[in-house]
């Protein structure tokens, strides 16, 4: 499993306000409402449980969310090998395999399904309406048609939300590129979450006066493609938290830094990746919350329908420094200490 550092994150339903914060953040687990961590370690768990993740597919991102939420489990007495058995499943950016794990689920009849990205919450969604399913990295559940509301999900499903302050990662471009007078937007045109983000994007650039173009893709071999069509047509690259382009961000970092463009990205490990600057959530936070719903429904018999979907309340800035000295952009000293060089914190880890 890719490590990734945890930061320390407020999580309230519905609430999306940001504050500034380095993304080389501690490794301390997010201090959440309701969090009994302390008394659920002194406290042991009775009896086995079974859980199965199913993730759409492998990138930082997505991994990290994965690792907060077995790490929130542990610290609160669900312990893989102990009382808990999960079943680790990766859908590798494939409708069909996730259809397979998700009725392999099913069959299993495991005490809840922890469902990793839009994709993967709607394949288990489609299957089931009594195991319980917490989700993350999903932007809207209403969008998505997993629940009926986000204060009153109505059935199964419930989880945290990745939306991120499209606006402001938007007036950052203004900031930090103030010459830049067309934005192109990179998504993938099959990921729901990226289309809504994607328009809520553009009516940001609207009214801060920015032209807009876009290139969509339907999978990771048309990337390089769209990336190279884009910088032809723009000043900046905006790509949401959208998981074809979390998953090739090189590729996107090798055509954008050839032609000069920056690329700004929904969250801070596609920025690690080879993007340029975000203001972003933390997935590891993210998937630490979603542990603790897990926690709250398998230990102390909460309902999912009653359940509200929560969001950050706390998001980071992180630039890369290397994409910043390659595009000879200079950093206002305002945002010195959320710079980051990823082949360096690479090369400490080998």
């Amino acid at each position: 499993m890719l490590k990734f550092r945890k930061a320390a994150a407020l999580f309230t339903a519905g609430v999306l306000a940001f504050s500034m914060a380095a993304c080389s953040g501690s490794k301390e687990p997010a201090e959440t409402e309701g969090d009994n961590t302390e008394n659920a370690q002194e406290t042991p768990v009775e009896g086995n449980y079974t859980i199965g993740i199913i993730k759409q597919m492998d990138h930082v991102a997505l991994n990290s969310a994965e690792e907060g939420f077995v790490d929130a489990l542990a610290e609160n007495g669900l312990v893989d090998g102990q009382n808990l058995t999960i079943d680790y499943e990766n859908g590798q950016g494939d409708t069909n395999n996730l259809s397979t794990i998700a009725d392999q689920f099913v069959a299993d009849n495991v005490d809840l399904v922890f469902a990793i990205a839009t994709n993967a919450a709607q394949a288990i969604a489609g299957k089931t309406t009594d195991i319980p399913v917490v989700g993350t990295a999903i932007t809207s559940y209403t969008e998505a048609d997993l629940v009926d509301s986000d204060e009153t999900p109505g059935g199964n499903i419930t989880g945290t939300t990745d939306m991120n302050p499209v606006e402001d990662q938007i007036s950052l471009i203004g900031e930090l590129t103030p010459d830049v007078k067309t934005v192109g937007f990179l998504y993938c045109s099959n990921e729901a979450n990226s289309i809504l983000q994607v328009e809520m994007a553009k009516a940001a650039c609207e009214e801060m006066g920015y032209a807009t173009t876009e290139q969509t893709v339907s999978g990771t071999n048309e990337v390089q493609q769209a990336a190279q069509n884009i910088v032809t047509e723009c000043d900046a690259i905006y790509i949401p938290t959208d998981n074809v382009f979390a998953s090739s961000m090189p590729i996107v970092n090798e055509v954008a830094v050839a032609a000069g463009i920056p690329v700004y990205c929904g969250e801070s490990g596609m920025v690690e990746s080879g993007g340029f600057a975000t203001l972003g959530i933390t997935y590891y936070s993210l998937g630490y919350e979603s542990g603790l719903m897990a926690v709250d429904i398998l230990l102390n018999g909460a309902d999912p329908a009653e359940m509200p979907i929560k969001g950050s309340s706390e998001f980071e800035y992180c630039i890369n420094g290397e994409v910043a000295e390659a595009l000879g952009i200079e950093i206002p000293e305002t945002y010195a200490d959320s710079v980051v060089y990823p082949s360096e914190a690479s090369d400490k880890t080998e």
